[in-house]
């Protein structure tokens, strides 16, 4: 392993080399804690009802008073957790790990086959699922080692005003398709029946899996991550350190947009920010815009954490540019690459700068950040968080000089165990040496930041050129008429491959013509597209991922 290690000289003040993952021995560990110091702060809203660290402490306990103490699971079984962002989800997923439970977080709209395979890959023996997803269930329950159903409606949590909000959705929106599931418990059952249970008392160590994290399901069939006790409170005090010198300690409030089931979500806002006491503002469907702002509005955040196309709608969204932003001093961007147009909008309008960060399912998730006391946007990922060593590698497996190009390798204790029972494919990606292949590739200059350049499956090679769709984007979006843009490579008879955006317009008029003319200023001759495509929408991952595997595999 090389020492140099450049970046420790530019880190923030205050920020220490290593972090001592030893502190806490589980997950578990750390609520106990932050349940303790801040019992009466609020901790998580949604919907306009609020639930105090006290509530949560109490509510988990009965939860895993419940799994444990009627359904008989034991340390180790495997609870999926099948929801958006509701105050169910903080309850059942602190009460799992309370009882020692692998949580396996399961994307609420996965199709029926996506769902049959997870559930059955991981072994899982209960889960937690909303009713607006119940009929998927429904559809392969029998074919899966599930025994345990837990159902839950939105408003189950929110009082009085969960009965109205129940009937709603139900019978006046129409949002929650019939099923069948006679063995179903419903959540607010469960807790009463576990309140008559005491929380188990579990050992855990850092060994310990603490969560199966599905991932790859775009390259493949999803493969689940081993995140342990031990990665994930390696990851919570290392983001900690960093985000802990830019925050005040029981007075954040975090907007949780992104899906809790997501691993930058449920590690930067789940974990970290109940560490420091914060209260988490969850947003159940940010897809809903004008429905977001209006929440952002009501809430007084401090803090946001999110994807590029999430920054980019909320720019888009008639209302959002006159919110108050005095007290908003942290834009944490990750989960896909921010683009420089995206970042210099948002600091205009917001006055914040939109720090990037960067991580990996396989690495719980964060790897590196900015500096949060950046002025501008950088184009980098930042620098490695303490007690991580980031290096680039050569195809052959050598470590590259400063600048040079390479694949982005990643060594810490937030590094995932492996794949669940899949040692061949752990074998690809993490060696003996722990080492763990990103499949990013990137390069790091001169102060020890990183820059992405992109995914090595991304890559267009034309006329024997690396083209990466990375670059080829922030440009596009530089145009005023652009809305979304992705970039792909197409198969061509004389270059091998050339260069095809697919756009959608902010501005209608916007035409082909004007597209070519901007990138000819912009981009060298074999980085413009041949093929431009205008659509109305273009393909997403559950988290507003840009999905460029599809839109390649359905024009081939």
């Amino acid at each position: 392993m090389s020492n140099e290690r450049p970046w420790l000289a530019h880190y923030p003040a205050g920020v220490p080399e290593q972090i001592d993952v030893n502190q806490y021995a589980s997950v578990p560990a750390v609520l106990d804690e932050a349940f303790e110091r801040f019992r009466d702060n609020p901790a998580f809203a949604n919907f306009g009802r609020k639930l105090s660290y006290g509530q949560v402490d109490e509510m988990s306990r009965q939860f895993a008073g419940y799994l444990t103490g009627v359904l008989k699971l034991n340390k180790g079984d495997r609870i999926a957790l099948m929801m958006p962002n509701l105050l169910q989800y903080p309850i059942a997923l602190f009460g799992a790990l309370r009882a020692g439970l692998i949580v396996v977080n399961t994307n609420p709209l996965y199709t029926a086959r996506e769902l049959k395979h997870q559930l059955e890959d991981a072994g899982a023996k209960a889960i937690v699922v909303l009713d607006n997803f119940a009929s998927t269930l429904q559809q392969v329950l029998a074919e899966t080692p599930v025994q345990h159903v837990i159902t839950t409606g939105i408003g189950d949590l929110l009082g009085a005003k969960g009965i109205l909000v129940n009937f709603a959705v139900k019978h006046v929106k129409k949002m929650v398709p019939a099923f069948d599931l006679p063995q179903a418990v419903t959540f607010r059952d469960a807790l009463q029946a576990g309140a008559a249970h005491p929380m188990p008392s579990v050992t855990l160590s850092h060994d310990d899996i603490a969560f199966l994290q599905y991932t790859g399901g775009t390259t493949g069939v999803a493969k689940g991550a081993m995140l342990t006790h031990g990665n994930m409170v390696a990851n919570m005090l290392q983001a900690g350190a960093w985000i802990g010198k830019n925050t005040t300690v029981g007075k954040e409030v975090i907007i949780t947009a992104l899906p809790l089931y997501h691993i930058f979500s449920l590690t930067a806002n789940g974990l970290v920010f109940t560490r420091l006491g914060g209260l988490n503002w969850l947003i159940t469907n940010p897809r809903d815009m004008p429905g977001f702002v209006k929440e952002l509005k009501q809430s007084g955040f401090t803090a946001l954490t999110g994807v590029n196309t999430l920054f980019n709608g909320l720019l888009n969204t008639p209302g959002f540019a006159e919110l108050d932003f005095s007290r908003l001093h942290l834009s944490l961007g990750g989960g896909m690459a921010v683009q420089r147009a995206v970042a210099e909008r948002w600091k205009k309008v917001t006055g914040c700068t939109l720090a990037e960060a960067y991580g990996l399912t396989e690495t719980s998730p964060a790897v590196c950040i900015n500096p949060l006391d950046l002025t501008q946007y950088n184009g980098s990922i930042g620098l490695p968080l303490p007690s991580t060593v980031v290096a680039i590698w050569s195809e052959e497996g050598k470590p590259l000089p400063t600048g040079e190009v390479g694949e982005l390798m990643v060594y810490g204790p937030q590094v995932m165990k492996g794949y669940w029972q899949r040692p061949d494919e752990t074998a690809k990606v993490l060696g003996a040496d722990e080492w763990l292949h990103t499949g990013d590739i990137a390069r790091m200059d001169e102060n020890g930041y990183f820059y992405i350049v992109d995914r090595k499956k991304d890559m267009i090679l034309v006329s024997g050129f690396n083209v990466y769709p990375n670059e080829v984007e922030d440009a596009v979006m530089e145009h005023p008429g652009v809305l979304e843009v992705a970039a792909v490579g197409m198969t061509d008879e004389h270059s091998g491959e050339v260069v095809k955006l697919f756009v959608v317009r902010k501005d209608p008029n916007l035409t082909e013509a004007d597209l070519r003319e901007f990138c000819r200023d912009k981009l060298t001759g074999y980085k413009r597209p041949k093929l431009i495509e205008f659509r109305d929408e273009l393909p997403k991952s559950n988290v507003g991922k840009i999905l460029r595997r599809e839109l390649r595999d359905e024009t081939k």
